[in-house]
């Protein structure tokens, strides 16, 4: 199976997403991105090193050079782009999908990922098949070894923190890294910000410990680790990174919904600002909740984060993310960061001596279930069309899937870009009144 959509291409490497077959993505990139230098990185799967050299040698027999930055989390690859004269850049990552698969995201010349007109363009290349000549002059690769470093300084130099103040706490942080391509980078983010570090599934081979997303029913070892090591905080990423989970002090997870909402939460009080927070469809209630208290407010995309990031561009907006963990700050780069996420949630946990626990209850306090139903041989649009009258007393959204809103809860059907699935979130005060919700949507389904 091969599914492409905003988030790339991805597919399963036994057959789908093959050597030969990301060389194809490569020639197409090649065609597609302005004369320049091209940066690559790929997350720990065993099959991410076949296609990075495959990818990296057509580019090079096309003329082009690659720097290669290794095993690191996308957004270090976004933030290189970003700091650097690079045209654009690829990351073979799969995410959150399981070890068998493995998949490619594509960089534009500002950092952030193809639009999704961008990447039809691209898919109909390689659709067309066309062989390129090669170079008269092969193309060179330069390997980069201090990418993780660049970006970890730029993380503890962003505005919105003050670095001596969480240096000075001294926090004992417990991080799960799935073996990922985090693995390697948290661990020396965290330790510059003066963090004692205990680490949980840190070696970058692929070999992922537990369920890819940071999801509470995946945490186990990392909450037990929590409270046996008495640390403040524990931290949890997938496999490429870009996602964060927190676990307070207590050994209980808060669910990524609250990692976005307590980073902007110690944003506005560390900078005073009044801001526009943009998020996707699919975000916790609480980040309005929060933002309408501080005089701010909350502007909602479709779910992606290509879709967040173009309309934080749209609204001129500093901080957005999306309630699966992604934070987004303009000031380091145009993309989900779980580096970034975390440097913030610790300058909010070194903003007063309150316990983790003790600020996740001083948020607005809501319920998120997701679920999902399989749609393989169906077609999700009829779904969706067939819900789409079920609630009448609804404020209804069809951006994105149908969402039906209220004013203390919600719930929102979408198609996923990454699975042949159907996602169905629903949050309210209460988990009863979110499965209400989900129950709801799955009778009609």
């Amino acid at each position: 199976m091969l599914i492409r959509s905003i988030s790339g291409v991805r597919g399963l490497t036994e057959s789908h997403l093959t050597p030969e077959i990301s060389s194809a993505y490569a020639s197409a990139l090649h065609t597609f991105l302005p004369h320049g230098v091209i940066m690559a990185g790929r997350d720990s799967r065993p099959s991410g090193d076949l296609i990075l050299n495959a990818m990296t040698e057509e580019l090079v027999r096309l003329g082009r050079t690659v720097i290669q930055c290794g095993i690191v989390p996308t957004p270090t690859v976004q933030f290189m782009v970003h700091n650097t004269e690079a045209v654009g850049g690829f990351i073979v990552t799969a995410s959150h999908n399981p070890i068998e698969w493995n998949g490619i995201k594509f960089l534009r010349p500002d950092s952030t990922f193809f639009h999704p007109e961008e990447c039809q363009k691209l898919f109909n290349l390689v659709d067309q098949d066309v062989a390129l000549e090669k170079s008269n002059e092969p193309g060179i690769i330069w390997p980069e070894q201090n990418a993780i470093q660049k970006h970890v300084i730029a993380c503890a130099s962003i505005s919105c923190i003050d670095l001596n103040r969480i240096q000075r706490r001294k926090f004992k942080v417990v991080l799960d890294a799935v073996n990922g391509a985090g693995a390697l980078a948290l661990p020396t983010m965290l330790e510059s910000l003066g963090c004692e570090v205990i680490k949980l599934y840190c070696e970058p081979d692929g070999k992922f410990s537990r369920g890819t997303e940071p999801l509470p029913e995946h945490l186990d070892d990392l909450c037990e680790t929590v409270k046996e090591q008495n640390a403040d905080v524990g931290f949890a990423v997938d496999p490429d990174a870009d996602r964060l989970a927190i676990v307070s002090e207590n050994g209980d997870p808060l669910g990524e919904e609250y990692t976005l909402v307590i980073a902007a939460d110690g944003y506005l009080k560390e900078t005073g600002n009044k801001e526009k927070f943009v998020v996707n469809l699919s975000t916790s209630l609480a980040l309005e909740k929060l933002a309408h208290i501080n005089h701010s407010s909350v502007v909602r995309s479709a779910v992606g984060e290509i879709n967040v990031v173009n309309k934080m561009n749209e609204m001129n907006s500093n901080l957005g993310g999306e309630g699966n963990g992604g934070v987004i700050l303009r000031e380091c780069h145009l993309g989900r960061d779980s580096m970034i996420a975390a440097t913030m949630v610790l300058n909010r946990m070194s903003q007063t001596d309150d316990t983790l626990s003790e600020i996740h209850g001083s948020l607005p306090t809501f319920e998120i279930v997701k679920d999902r139903v399989s749609v393989e041989g169906i077609d999700p649009d009829v779904i969706i069309e067939k819900v789409s009258t079920l609630f009448n007393d609804a404020d209804i959204n069809d951006l994105d899937g149908i969402k039906f809103s209220w004013d203390e809860k919600w719930v929102h059907l979408r198609r996923s870009n990454t699975e042949p699935i159907l996602r169905i979130y629903a949050e309210a005060p209460n988990k009863d009144q979110a499965l209400e919700l989900i129950s709801k949507i799955k009778s009609i389904i």
